[in-house]
């Protein structure tokens, strides 16, 4: 689904309230907030990347590559093609279909998510892209009870897995 320049400012404009950390309590979280999710200082890759795409999914990807960048998982597994991105962001890791282990995972809203979180420790982070298309699925993956941390980016949704945090949904303006 394709969206206008106009619906993006005013998806903006209805989460301005939520820019930049403003009311997270976590220094985690907001740390997470400030320095991955909007991070605005230019990394060492940004200007081989995506220069084709078009510009929500070269948002999306700068966004994974931060994240790849940020946790150095081992393995990562990419169920929406965005190869290039996450091996920029660390490229020790492998791309796989499957882990044993879920240390970072890109997938769409619509995947089962169930056999995956299995996998999932406190170290996971699992990205579903295209939440804003189906609400009631994301709302199902930000309150089952193996979820700790949601973040909704509208455009995306991160969830983490620390059975030592309080459950805590956030909405961000991304």
């Amino acid at each position: 689904m394709k969206m206008n320049r106009l619906h993006h400012v005013l998806v903006w404009l209805s989460r301005i309230q939520y820019c930049r950390g403003f009311g997270i309590q976590s220094p985690t979280d907001y740390r997470f907030v400030r320095y991955v999710i909007n991070e605005h200082w230019p990394y060492y890759a940004y200007e081989t990347l995506g220069q084709n795409d078009d510009w929500l999914r070269r948002k999306l990807g700068l966004l994974y590559f931060r994240l790849a960048n940020e946790r150095q998982p081992k393995t990562i597994v990419d169920w929406v093609g965005f190869h290039d991105y996450l091996q920029a962001g660390c490229q020790k890791a492998q791309l796989v279909d499957d882990a044993e282990e879920v240390e970072l995972a890109v997938m769409s809203i619509k995947t089962d998510y169930h056999h995956l979180f299995e996998e999932c420790n406190a170290e996971s982070v699992v990205v579903f892209q295209d939440i804003y298309q189906y609400p009631e699925y994301w709302h199902c993956i930000e309150h089952d009870p193996r979820v700790t941390v949601a973040f909704d980016l509208y455009y995306c949704g991160i969830v983490m897995f620390d059975p030592k945090r309080k459950k805590q949904c956030y909405q961000i303006n991304f």
